[in-house]
């Protein structure tokens, strides 16, 4: 099978991608604790050191209390590998958070792509020297790009 398929798990369906920025991770369906301990083992398995982490839950349709008990093993996985993470919780997910107390606990993001940028900025306040070498990259990769000749040039503007 070609892709990336989803792994299974009791009324859950989970996915990994690991990225230049980060490992994302993302279940899809019922979160509950007959497959808490699966989700939990699926996810922690790709914390990586030097890579940050994050968890998709915007396809959770159910999250019981007790499956916060996930959300804590994610934080002391990355804590002891050293990286940032986040969440991005599902309707039903932020209010058993809210319900429970913990919304403050975790570092809720609104979306995956917010998390990746974030990812980028902890990159760079950590590693300033190798932030300014991305940018000259990213200037030079957008000078050269070919669409861009061409929307100038369709534009009037003289390019190099």
């Amino acid at each position: 099978m070609y892709g990336n398929p989803a792994v299974d798990c009791d009324g859950a369906q989970m996915r990994s991608l690991c990225r230049h920025l980060a490992t994302v991770v993302t279940v899809n369906g019922d979160v509950s604790d007959a497959n808490l301990d699966r989700i939990s083992a699926y996810a922690r398995r790709f914390v990586l050191t030097e890579k940050p982490f994050v968890l998709d839950l915007t396809g959770v349709n159910s999250f019981s209390p007790e499956c916060i008990s996930l959300l804590y093993g994610l934080d002391d996985a990355c804590e002891r590998a050293g990286v940032e993470w986040s969440v991005i919780a599902s309707q039903q997910v932020m209010r058993t958070l809210r319900l429970s107390g913990e919304r403050e606990t975790f570092p809720i993001t609104g979306s995956v792509a917010d998390a990746l940028h974030h990812a980028v900025e902890a990159r760079f306040e950590r590693f300033p020297q190798h932030g300014t070498r991305l940018r000259e990259l990213e200037l030079t990769a957008r000078a050269d790009d070919p669409l861009r000749r061409l929307r100038s040039v369709a534009h009037g503007e003289h390019v190099e």
